[in-house]
């Protein structure tokens, strides 16, 4: 009996041994990543819980955004996303800078000149680009903008430019206001110049890098993070449980995954292009450079604060919040937080690091609730999948709350144009926040939400381009929103 008894003990010690095993190797692989598959857990749009194997794919075995797990609905929404994005690409090789799209060489008409125009009418302008030698190019691909505009009136409106593809364009305004009206055309980046923004965008999504403080007593380190980090180091997983949405640190060497305490910019890479591809991003010479005409360049056309709201001081950091103002004459209640990561702040808490989405599930709506939405600047350097993703959550998100909600007013500000340089055009250019702008009003599109268009504020006024525009531009953005809010009719 002692015997059996003495066996009994040893095996108990042996399972509890072997199960202590288990336990230490499942939580390693949870601390440091499965480097093979990963898996997610989230709430789908009826509520319910789904866990899931995501299997990596070898293109690119790092990138959140390319292990989604999309229903056919989904992909084929993306799909027809990108496909719209799709740049018209000139199929040529590699074109030398004499031979690239030259603003100074390049000119416009208007087609359809008359004495006077009438309010409501149509003008069209023909682009025909040249290069450096003044020979006229033969394809195009070239990103222009348009604008019309009359500075006294501080009117103006932007224009659709068609690409033949041939180094002529057309350019399509609606003539909407009486007076004298200027045609304004600027070549933002060469056909060359958009061939290595796209390579930029498609493999160097992580030339914005990130990084978070881990600290634990006397312990502190720092760390890469990322939506991506290539190599095989341990990660730490900071992914969202109820969106999916993917983001990444490299493990600390001493300290746990838990001890991160914040979120800030690292800093942006040097020395991304070669000689020959610095040639197409000169300013002065090839980076938002008007065009000019070969003749007129205006037309003649015939014959709107918020004084009470308080600001109360919570402490918070300059632009990442949360910010809180309450105007009691008028029982209105003002708050605000920074997006989610990618946030290019220099330092935000890890506790202050909330997504749209799940901020959005938190709110209960109604008639007297407003909801203002601004996603798209931070993520100018990362493949359009990951913006896609992140407004896929977003419009989930919204679609819950108008369904509980109907008469929730939510407002979308879309992208706006900004000033250009050499640098700052490999990571925030206006072609890649056009792409952005574009994804982000076919998604919305027949969703039951209104848009502030601060890209057309921003490019047809006449003030300069300017990421963060001038107060008269905002003032108009905020008219527009409040015309939302208090319609007329109420």
């Amino acid at each position: 009996m002692w015997i059996n008894f003495f066996k009994l003990r040893l095996f108990c010690c042996l399972l509890a041994v072997l199960m202590v095993v288990v336990l230490v190797i499942n939580v390693t692989q949870v601390e440091y990543l499965d480097h093979e598959t990963a898996s997610a857990t989230f709430i789908d749009s009826g509520g319910q819980f789904v866990s899931s194997q995501v299997i990596r794919i070898s293109r690119n075995p790092y990138c959140g955004y390319e292990r989604q797990i999309l229903s056919s609905r989904e992909r084929l929404e993306e799909d027809s996303l990108l496909a719209a994005l799709q740049w018209q690409e000139p199929d040529v090789g590699p074109v030398p800078f004499l031979k690239s799209t030259d603003p100074s060489s390049s000119y416009f008409v208007i087609l359809n000149s008359a004495a006077f125009f009438r309010v409501g009418s149509q003008l069209e302008v023909l682009v025909h680009v040249q290069d450096f030698q003044r020979k006229p190019k033969k394809y195009g691909g070239d990103y222009l903008q348009a604008r019309i505009h009359s500075p006294k009136l501080q009117a103006g409106a932007v224009g659709r430019v068609v690409d033949y593809q041939n180094g002529f364009y057309k350019v399509f305004f609606t003539l909407l206001w009486p007076g004298q009206v200027k045609v304004s055309i600027s070549l933002v980046h060469p056909s060359e110049g958009i061939r290595v923004l796209q390579y930029l965008q498609e493999k160097k999504p992580d030339r914005v890098y990130f990084k978070s403080l881990f600290r634990s007593g006397r312990i502190s380190e720092t760390t890469e993070c990322n939506v991506c980090l290539p190599g095989s180091l341990p990660l730490c997983n900071f992914t969202d449980l109820y969106t999916g949405e993917p983001w990444f640190c490299f493990k600390p060497k001493k300290l746990p995954c838990s001890s991160r305490i914040n979120h800030f910019k690292g800093g942006y890479l040097k020395g991304l292009l070669t000689a020959t591809e610095n040639a197409f991003f000169q300013s002065g010479v090839n980076i938002k450079m008007p065009i000019n005409s070969s003749g007129p360049d205006w037309v003649t056309v015939i014959p709107r604060n918020i004084k009470d709201l308080v600001e109360f001081n919570l402490g918070s950091p300059k632009n990442v919040g949360p910010f809180l103002a309450v105007d009691q004459k008028h029982n209105i209640l003002l708050k605000y937080r920074c997006h989610g990561p990618p946030i290019r702040f220099t330092t935000v808490f890890s506790s202050d690091l909330r997504y749209v989405a799940n901020e959005l599930n938190g709110i209960v709506g109604g008639k007297n609730t407003v909801v203002a939405i601004a996603v798209w600047s931070h993520f100018s350097t990362f493949p359009l999948e990951v913006y896609i993703r992140r407004l896929r959550n977003i419009r989930r998100a919204v679609v819950q709350l108008l369904d509980r909600s109907p008469k929730t007013v939510v407002v979308i500000r879309t992208a706006n144009v900004q000033e250009l340089g050499p640098e700052i055009s490999l990571f925030n250019s206006d072609w890649y926040n056009f792409q952005l702008d574009t994804i982000l009003r076919k998604m919305f599109s027949g969703v039951g939400v209104y848009l502030v268009d601060a890209w057309e504020m921003t490019l047809a006024h006449y003030l300069p381009h300017k990421l963060h525009p001038d107060e008269v531009i905002v003032k108009n953005q905020v008219d527009m929103f409040l015309s939302f809010v208090c319609p007329l009719e109420t």
